[in-house]
């Protein structure tokens, strides 16, 4: 019998990692829940009865309603690809820009590298979240520019992380053989220097994309996120603040969904730095 591959020891890895194991269930069934949103939801999202308003759970509205009568779980499904989509943009975006940007700086070094790291430095100096806030309030609230505005944060983070994973590339021996051989600092770095880091990367989106769901609903909870008639989950909890008393589950399930999803692509991003670095993997009881 072969030796399993590299690829099919790490999935080995994998599936016996509890963090990763638990995050892909949550991650996985929240896929399918945006997806199944597409074709199917128990009422339409836009469908208002205000003789049910305020309803609690029950066999009718598995999750209740809101003060509008409409169905709590449907607008949890539509608002999930809402989610989904802003976080993977921007995700796509800080990943699109800021990784060439980190290779660059790390390949040509000098002013190039010091200017990058003091930009850096200067966006890291304000939080995440008021960063997207002065941006859509700049230019005004809606999905494409709360994509935008987190899509810009996670520029450096790229950057950073591309630049510190290919600097601790360079001084290996068979970059050194390459350059040798003639290799100009592009080749090398599509070729070499790129493959070998992405596993960093991969495991750097994923909690990016925890972190791109959390302040897309911290923007809509404050209004410059999506806008109606598009659910959002941070807006279903601004909705619900003025009604905790009389109607606690108005806030209660979007808040769940908020941090279960969180929670899960942190799992799951923890999961695969345990097993894609070897650095980073610890001992689990």
């Amino acid at each position: 019998m072969s030796a399993p591959t590299e690829w099919q020891a790490n999935i080995s890895k994998a599936f016996s990692n509890r963090s990763f194991v638990i995050g892909l269930i949550i991650t996985v069934l929240l896929g399918l829940m945006a997806a199944l949103s597409f074709v199917w939801t128990p009422y339409a999202v836009g469908s208002f009865d205000i003789l049910g308003k305020l309803k609690p759970p029950s066999p009718a509205h598995w999750l209740g309603t809101d003060h509008f009568g409409r169905d709590i779980l449907s607008m949890i499904m539509v608002g999930s690809r809402n989610s989904i989509a802003v976080a993977f943009v921007s995700v796509v975006i800080g990943a699109g820009i800021g990784v060439p940007l980190g290779l660059w700086a790390a390949a040509r070094g000098g002013i190039i590298d010091e200017a990058l790291m003091r930009f850096n430095d200067l966006v890291f100096a304000f939080p995440a979240l008021l960063s997207a806030v002065m941006i859509t309030a700049v230019f005004g609230p809606g999905a494409i520019n709360a994509i935008i505005a987190i899509g810009i944060f996670n520029i450096p983070v790229f950057a950073r992380v591309a630049r510190g994973a290919a600097l601790s590339l360079w001084p290996r021996e068979y970059i050194l053989a390459a350059k040798a051989a003639g290799k100009s600092s592009l080749l090398i770095t599509v070729e070499h220097i790129l493959p070998n880091m992405m596993n960093i990367l991969v495991v750097q989106g994923t909690i990016q994309f925890s972190l791109g769901i959390l302040a897309e609903a911290g923007l809509s909870y404050v209004g410059l996120g999506s806008q109606p008639p598009m659910p959002s989950w941070g807006r279903m909890l601004f909705e619900a603040q003025t009604m905790i008393g009389m109607a606690p589950h108005m806030a209660l399930y979007p808040g769940l969904a908020i941090v279960i999803t969180v929670l899960g692509l942190n799992l799951l991003g923890d999961g695969l730095r345990d097993v894609l670095d070897p650095k980073m993997r610890r001992e689990r009881s």
